[in-house]
């Protein structure tokens, strides 16, 4: 069977039309990811053994199966306990507290790299623990993991086809649907490709750019410090 441009371009806005549910359903479940990844960090890093203990469990049974086992219990379990969710939220659930177990540990990476000297400035400047972890170690550990940060967000991207185990019609599943009908696939599924190409390159390139600007902006607050540093002693020996 030939590639047929006709019938490409007739079935591409069909497939269009629900790229927005794979956006949606990637960028939520990355979104809960990052938000629910970092206290999963602290919990894991607490000083309680209880607390700690109990988190690294969780972390290790998230991570140590399979994300399709997650989607199915979140949708065909939870309504046998009175939870029914829609496939949309179900599929967002599942990515990201899936996604969070990884996301915490790099969180927690970025965090053990912040050097034991900014602990002890933090204590010696009589901060209290929210001042010591929103002032000082977030904004210095979160900018050095968002490359990690960001390969997870195109890794979670293409993990989106395996929502239609749960009924959630993305592009995929769209591309499957229209390939039964007419009985050709190569269209599609080479259409969903280079959907799912653009998608994660765009990706990649708007997470470089935020990459850029963090560094920028690092560069310009350390010379700053470092010019009124030297404005300062100049005004000393004068």
């Amino acid at each position: 069977m030939k590639w047929s441009w006709d019938y490409a371009w007739t079935i591409l806005p069909e497939l269009l039309a629900v790229l927005p549910v794979t956006i949606a359903a990637a960028l939520c479940g990355f979104a809960l990811a990052v938000v629910l990844g970092l206290p999963l960090a602290l919990g894991k890093r607490s000083g309680h053994k209880a607390l700690s203990r109990t988190v690294s469990l969780a972390l290790e049974l998230i991570r140590s199966t399979p994300l399709l086992i997650q989607l199915l219990l979140l949708f065909y379990a939870l309504p046998l306990y009175g939870v029914r969710l829609s496939p949309f939220a179900a599929g967002v659930l599942g990515l990201g507290i899936h996604y969070a177990a990884y996301m915490a540990e790099v969180y927690r990476s970025g965090i053990e790299a912040v050097p034991a000297g900014q602990w002890e400035a933090a204590k010696a400047l009589n901060f209290t623990p929210r001042q010591t972890w929103m002032r000082l170690i977030i904004p210095q550990a979160v900018p050095p993991v968002l490359p990690v940060m960001g390969n997870y967000l195109i890794v979670l991207f293409k993990e989106t086809p395996i929502l239609s185990a749960i009924t959630l019609v993305e592009i995929l599943q769209k591309a499957k649907s229209l390939g039964s009908v007419s009985f050709r696939y190569i269209e599609a599924f080479t259409l969903v490709g280079v959907l799912f190409f653009l998608l994660s390159y765009g990706s990649s390139l708007l997470l470089k750019q935020l990459e850029n600007g963090l560094r920028r902006k690092r560069q310009t607050g350390r010379y700053t410090k470092k010019g009124g540093m030297a404005r300062e002693r100049s005004g000393l020996d004068g």
